[in-house]
């Protein structure tokens, strides 16, 4: 194997990495409003916290991939990096406008007690897990199909094109599959009767995720797939149907293992079909791009590859020490209710009763 080869398949572990890790939060964020639907009471609202919680230490972390697979993509094939962002800016530009208002949302969540601020940032959570996650599907399978890529190596096709049958089916599979993903976490992380919910809504997915995922699957195999390719197929349906068992029989830890497989071997699946391409052209006249054409040189890929192998492992054991470290179950009883009253609302308070001063927002998210 090759230096092109080999980036090319560390920048599909690091998408790998990020859909594995980014999937699960992307799953919470969807369902947060759902396991805590009903009127803002304030035990609606720690049950919104206690799920909120089981991401809150990693989740800005697991955007790390993200960047480091853009930037790898960057540096080792200049060409797709340049031909991919500005064919796709429109949905990539939204999946960043997402990722910004989620993390802004998680952020600015609990700093003022009031219903209405929470439940606005509530919102920008939902939509900021919903587009990425629909878009980076819609993204990925027509980047396996084929854009209309000229001879100067320029998309020429608009965001219409991309919103074909397959890649439309792409973003539907990484949607169901990413809120699946994020059920498992949540029925692994919780306890009580939130984690009753979570697998209970994990019961509901899993059938749908699996007629979903088994169609994509296939429909990948036959248009675009070689013959090794089948076992990545064959390896996700078996690991979907593992999930259905799995969330069945109260098994969350095995469910989860399920669904981190399957985005494993549809990861496979999409980037083996996709090799030796990086992204190929619908048009007759066109130019594919490929792992040859869109490198970088030889030397700029050998520094890269020194740097990835005395770098990464730092990463890995760090991140690895931070989910052991944040290990625990967590549940509605670990969250303490919001007291306090916002400063306008307790200034009011402290003139109609008299008293010398009012109550302080409490502005700390737990």
């Amino acid at each position: 194997m090759g230096l092109q080869e080999l980036w090319f398949v560390l920048i599909a572990v690091l998408f790998l990495g990020y859909f594995l890790l980014e999937g699960f939060d992307f799953g919470v964020g969807i369902l947060m409003r759902v396991l805590g639907r009903g009127p803002d009471t304030p035990e609606r609202d720690r049950r919104r916290r206690a799920v909120l919680n089981t991401i809150g230490p990693v989740w800005d972390g697991n955007e790390v991939w993200l960047l480091v697979a853009g930037g790898a993509m960057f540096a080792a094939f200049p060409e797709w990096y340049a031909t991919l962002f500005s064919g796709f800016y429109l949905p990539l530009f939204l999946i960043l406008l997402a990722l910004i208002f989620r993390a802004v949302a998680i952020e600015f969540r609990g700093k003022v007690d009031d219903a209405a601020w929470r439940r606005r940032w509530d919102h920008a959570i939902f939509w900021g897990s919903v587009v990425p996650a629909l878009l980076w599907g819609v993204a990925f399978a027509n980047i396996v199909r084929g854009v209309a890529i000229d001879a100067d190596k320029q998309v020429t096709g608009t965001l219409f094109d991309l919103l074909n049958p397959y890649g439309l089916l792409g973003g539907l599979v990484t949607l169901g599959v990413f809120t699946l993903h994020g059920a498992v976490f949540l029925g692994l992380k919780t306890s009580g009767d939130l984690r009753a919910e979570a697998v209970r809504i994990a019961r509901f997915l899993a059938p749908v995720v699996l007629v979903l995922g088994g169609i994509f699957a296939v429909w990948t195999q036959l248009a675009h797939g070689h013959a090794w390719t089948w076992a990545a197929v064959a390896v996700a349906a078996a690991a979907l149907v593992g999930v259905v068992a799995a969330v069945a029989a109260d098994r969350e830890g095995w469910a989860f293992a399920g669904t981190s497989l399957a985005i494993t071997a549809v990861v496979v699946l999409l980037f083996g079909s996709l090799f030796p391409d990086v992204m190929p052209t619908t048009l007759a006249d066109g130019v594919s791009l490929t792992v040859e054409n869109a490198s970088s040189s030889h030397y700029t890929l050998v520094v890269m590859t020194w740097a990835a192998a005395f770098l990464t492992p730092v990463v890995l054991v760090y991140q690895g020490w931070t989910y052991w470290v944040f290990r625990a179950r967590i549940s509605e009883d670990h969250i303490p209710p919001s007291i306090g009253l916002r400063p306008a609302r307790a200034a009011r308070a402290a003139r109609t009763t008299g008293s010398a001063g009012g109550g302080e927002a409490d502005v700390t998210e737990d």
